[in-house]
């Protein structure tokens, strides 16, 4: 033990820095053949025990013993491991026991300290990626489905919505095909649902997007009855909002009922009003206008000086994109917030009004004072709706002291109100103080212009609607007004323009298609007329006079069976139009179809029957067809309920008379005496005329007129003579008879007279046909 221990010399007290040059020995490898631990570890198993973590040294620097002699100092080590910091051959140990830092065991033999690796060179260029992989194959076509989605929404946003859908089939074509090619190389779990069903919901919103109904219904549906979507429940409130639009009022209710069915308890929160809780109502308005909008008053932009750096500063930001920003935050804020007060309004309360007046007091106590004229204005509109005239004019009056834009909004429907009522001179009143408040209010210049159209005054209206269009040009009601008073004033072509305008603004109005394909029927260009009909009724295709009016087209075109088909079409859909059951029942009796024609003309007896002249071609249907019993006892009602009739009397004396019956005589009897009272009632006309005539020719110095006089009643009576010479004996054959011997008040479709159904005493489809055309106000103030 002795051995180890070195005493320093007393000559070396002062020397502080000896002893730092000196060799440790305990990591010379070449004392390792006398190092017995060593060699006992080498030779047994006792270096192959785990070593013991807090028996291993430090790795600190530890300071060699210094010694008198400059020795080497020998320091065994149970492990046989060197020290941190130890040199050895030259080079130093890195001071780290981790072996990921560079540290190796060849460092040990002398070589170079590179913990980065930098002596093995660059490291080997990546792999290239195998593109013809199925899997690489199906990632590019993931992404590229989802780029289609991407570029769908964007084209939607901008507007395009016909590229928009393009680009949303597309993306549904390529994801299917991505679907059955992981189908094929990996399981079907491993389908990515959450991409199947962005593509199907953003075709669907682009189909509707596009008017695309069915389309739309049908890929909802699709997600829908899948029940790997959770939540798709809700998406029947898109295929409610749809039937809304179809104005499918019935399934409508019965999708949005399906919907908050399916609505889970945690959403349950958001369907205050679903659920009728008044309270929570209430409480949630309250909080809704208590939500902070961090904007900037509009005082920040009114200049407090006459500075000109200042204005310029102003004007800089007066309409920039932050205050664009701040413009739309606010515009959206107050559209939540009256969009939620209109609908909690009337059920918060017992009635509408004290709700409104609730919903009022907690706007006027917030930051959106504002709104509550807006609210009023809303509330006698909501009085309209219920037909509560009175008190929709009464709510609107008590504006008109108010600020001008408040003042002329409530006179703008005011003058509304009272054109309804066809009350134009208030009307008219009522516009001019809203356009005297507001110069500006395209709504008030239109209803002026509504009041003096309604004088005929056509001129003077067509410069009120021009000068709306120039203060909007988006104001369609004035746009479309004018194409009517164009219309009126016979500038055709001027009328054609405003509406093909409206049309490119409004491409499924059907007043608007009504009135181009009306336009070109009165420039006499039936073939335009039709084609713009036939998009008519592909917007409504159960209007009954749209159907008519084509088929009246189709008729004067010479086209009897496409005539036929659209006014077969008009009675399916409204079997009460006089003009269209006419023209079937003829359409029978032309192609020899009599009996046919008899459930026409017996519903048009029906529909007036006091006019016996439906009753007569029904009997008259039953003779045509060798019914002659039925036609007997049809004629035999006739004369009960129209005893004076002469035309009933002669075909039951015809009738009579060739079946044998013994009642010719009564009836033949009956008929000597009505013609004779007609004839000496005619006579009485003539000579009242002839006095009149003479008379009237004496006090003019004029003798042409009465020789015209007489010669218009003589050629009257010679008419009546012939008919009732021409009347047939009892001898004759039935079917001899003329239709020239029925008197005029009576014609018979089967003679010359029924080739073609009379079309001048039709009433024409006309602007008149549609309650709201000249009215293009909006109720809502501007």
């Amino acid at each position: 033990m002795m051995q180890n221990v070195h005493l320093a010399p007393e000559t070396d007290e002062d020397d502080l820095y000896s002893g730092y040059n000196d060799y440790n020995p305990t990591y010379d490898t070449e004392e390792l053949e006398n190092d017995t631990a060593f060699q006992q570890a080498v030779r047994t198993s006792h270096g192959r025990r785990p070593p013991i973590t807090a028996k291993i040294p430090s790795t600190a620097v530890t300071r060699p013993v210094a010694t008198g002699y400059g020795s080497k100092t020998s320091l065994a080590s149970s492990m046989g491991r060197p020290m941190t910091g130890a040199i050895q051959d030259g080079v130093t140990r890195p001071m780290t026991a981790v072996r990921a830092a560079g540290f190796t065991k060849a460092a040990l033999r002398g070589s170079a300290f590179d913990p980065l690796g930098q002596s093995r060179g660059p490291a080997p260029p990546l792999e290239a990626k195998n593109e013809d992989s199925p899997e690489e194959k199906i990632r590019q076509l993931e992404k590229k489905v989802n780029e289609l989605v991407e570029e769908s929404c964007i084209a939607n946003s901008c507007g395009d919505l016909k590229l928009a859908l393009e680009k949303a089939k597309d993306a549904g074509r390529k994801e299917r095909v991505l679907v059955r090619q992981r189908e094929q190389v990996t399981t079907p779990e491993s389908i990515n649902l959450d991409l199947t069903y962005s593509v199907l919901f953003n075709l669907a919103s682009q189909y509707s997007a596009n008017e695309m109904y069915a389309e739309a219904l049908n890929t909802y549906q699709v997600i829908v009855k899948n029940k790997m979507f959770s939540n798709a429940g809700r998406l029947k409130v898109n295929m409610g909002n749809i039937y809304l639009k179809q104005r499918n009022y019935s399934k409508a209710i019965k999708f949005y009922r399906m919907a908050l069915d399916q609505i889970p308890s945690v959403h349950k929160e958001m369907s205050y009003f679903a659920v009728g809780d008044r309270d929570k109502m209430k409480k949630a308005f309250q909080k809704l206008i208590a939500v902070p909008l961090e904007i900037d008053e509009d005082d920040k932009y009114i200049s407090p000086s006459d500075d000109p750096h200042t204005n310029l500063v102003i004007e800089a930001i007066k309409n920039d994109h932050l205050r664009q920003m701040e413009r739309e935050r606010k515009a959206m804020a107050e559209k939540y917030i009256m969009t939620a007060a209109k609908l909690i309004a009337p059920v918060i309360e017992t009635s509408f009004a004290v709700g409104y007046d609730w919903c009022v007091e907690v706007v006027k106590a917030s930051q959106y004072v504002e709104l509550a004229n807006d609210l009023e204005i809303n509330k006698a509109i909501t009085y309209l709706r219920q037909k509560d005239f009175n008190q929709a004019v009464e709510t609107l009056k008590m504006f008109e002291k108010k600020d001008s834009r408040v003042k002329s909004a409530a006179a703008t429907n005011l003058s509304f109100l009272y054109y309804l009522e066809n009350e134009f001179a208030q009307a008219s009143s009522y516009a001019d103080l809203a356009v005297n408040s507001d110069r500006y209010n395209p709504s008030a210049l239109t209803n002026k212009g509504n009041t003096v159209f309604a004088n005929g005054d056509y001129e003077k209206a067509a410069e009120f609607y021009k000068e709306a269009l120039r203060n909007d040009s988006s104001c369609t009601e004035a746009l479309y007004n004018i194409g009517l008073t164009y219309k009126r004033l016979n500038r055709l072509d001027e009328a054609l323009d405003c509406f093909l305008k409206l049309h490119a603004i409004l491409r499924n109005s059907a007043q608007v298609l009504y009135q181009i394909a009306n336009v070109y029927e009165l420039m006499e260009d039936p073939n335009q007329a039709i084609e713009w009909l036939m998009q008519l009724i592909s917007v409504v295709p159960t209007d009954s006079r749209a159907l008519s009016k084509l088929g009246e087209l189709y008729d004067s075109e010479g086209d009897k069976s496409q005539a036929f088909q659209y006014y077969y079409e008009s009675y399916r859909y409204f079997p009460s139009n006089i003009e269209v059951i006419e023209w079937l029942g003829a359409y029978y009796i032309d192609t020899q179809f009599c009996e046919k024609a008899i459930q026409y003309f017996e519903r048009a007896s029906l529909i007036q029957p006091t006019q016996v002249k439906w009753q007569l071609m029904v009997a008259s249907c039953f003779r045509r067809s060798g019914n002659y019993q039925k036609a007997l006892d049809t004629y035999k009602e006739i004369h009960r309920k129209f005893p004076e009739n002469v035309e009933c009397l002669r075909f039951l004396v015809r009738l009579c008379t060739d079946i044998g019956l013994k009642e010719v005589q009564e009836y033949a009897t009956k008929l000597k005496r009505l013609e004779k009272m007609k004839e000496i009632r005619e006579q009485r006309i003539k000579s009242g005329r002839d006095s009149s005539g003479g008379s009237r020719g004496r006090r003019e110095g004029s003798a042409g007129s009465d020789s015209g006089q007489n010669c218009t009643a003589s050629s009257k009576g010679e008419r009546l003579s012939a008919k009732l010479r021409a009347l047939p004996g009892t001898n004759e054959p039935y079917e001899s008879s003329s239709n020239k011997e029925i008197d005029a008040s009576y014609v018979d479709p089967l003679g010359p007279q029924a080739e073609r159904p009379k079309t001048a005493a039709k009433k024409r489809i006309d602007e008149d046909d549609f309650a709201d055309e000249e009215l293009g106000d909006d109720l809502l103030p501007e």
